[in-house]
């Protein structure tokens, strides 16, 4: 079974047990409120963190530069906004670490490799295809 696809059904089971477990302990609301309140700040923080990238972007076009890392980062940006708003501690925290730069870098790092290890063995077509 594809490995992105194993990881998108059992990531929601889990963070639906750890919801569960939270419910229980901090009540109905108390999780609810964590939940949207996390949703709201990862919103803000992809947004400030995938303006700046912008920026870094247009500025590497204006100067005739191809941005890569900064397209790369804004990839993970972009994921990473969308990991912030699924209700879920993991997802969350997945999220975090895709916008917040110091994790980011590791998470670009490693696509790059990726990509450049497909590029190498001739295969980059694979990346597209579902």
């Amino acid at each position: 079974m594809n490995k992105l696809v194993l990881f998108l059904v059992i990531t929601p089971i889990l963070d639906l047990f750890i919801l569960i477990k939270l419910f229980k302990n901090m009540g109905f609301w108390t999780t609810v409120l964590l939940i949207i309140l996390t949703g709201i700040a990862g919103c803000y923080l992809a947004i400030t963190e995938g303006k700046v990238t912008v920026i870094k972007v247009n500025k590497e076009l204006g100067q005739g530069k191809i941005p890569g890392n900064d397209i790369i980062s804004a990839l993970c940006i972009f994921l990473g906004g969308i990991f912030l708003v699924m209700p879920g501690i993991i997802t969350d925290i997945i999220g975090i670490t895709l916008v917040v730069p110091p994790t980011r870098d590791f998470y670009r790092e490693y696509l790059i490799r990726r990509f450049t290890k497909m590029i190498k063995k001739g295969n980059a077509h694979l990346f597209l295809k579902w």
